[in-house]
């Protein structure tokens, strides 16, 4: 598992059940880990101190043991047809890159699923990168809630369309792309 600053686990990449398990390992009751769910995944809280629906010393306890580790935007850059391309910073100060194209008919982002890339196509800018990192799930969800948002302020509707074809292979991280999907359109999420 993927640890951050002080040892601390980042939230996100623990399942349900898991949250459930360290609030009845608490001693909290199971309707709080899905009140945590919730602000993670349907609010996309950025800190526990966001999660005003739990009390100050419930919130404690979770900015204790966990983290979380949300993308930001480090860079955009609109070009004349309207496409806004961006640069996300990642926990670990690395950079992935995603796109908002829009058309007549369809608003996509294109999104990343790997720091760089191991292929090295000919054909492909990130393949004279090497790679650095897989991306989490929760990494890839960011970076669609920042462009679905970054969506509705710049053309007044929400993505109807998301493609893996930003840096890297989406194939050769699978798990954490088919995670990332199942976020993006869970009624939970």
């Amino acid at each position: 598992m993927q640890t951050i600053m002080n040892d601390k686990k980042d939230i996100r990449i623990l399942t349900l059940e898991e949250i459930l398990a360290f609030c009845s390992e608490h001693g909290l009751p199971k309707f709080r880990a899905k009140q945590i769910w919730e602000w993670l995944w349907k609010k996309r809280a950025a800190s526990f101190e966001e999660m005003t629906s739990l009390s100050k010393e419930i919130r404690e306890l979770f900015n204790n043991n966990f983290t979380i580790t949300a993308v930001k935007i480090h860079k955009a850059e609109k070009s004349i047809d309207g496409t806004i391309k961006y640069s996300f910073q990642l926990h670990d100060k690395l950079l992935v890159e995603g796109v908002l194209i829009p058309s007549q008919k369809r608003l996509t982002a294109c999104v990343s699923s790997q720091v760089g890339c191991s292929l090295a196509c000919a054909f492909c800018a990130t393949g004279t990168l090497k790679l650095e990192r897989n991306i989490t799930a929760a990494e890839i969800y960011d970076q669609v809630f920042i462009l679905n948002e970054e969506a509705i302020t710049n053309f007044g509707k929400p993505l109807s369309n998301i493609v893996y074809m930003g840096m890297g292979e989406p194939l050769l991280n699978y798990k954490a792309v088919l995670n990332s999907i199942n976020l993006i359109t869970t009624e939970q999420g």
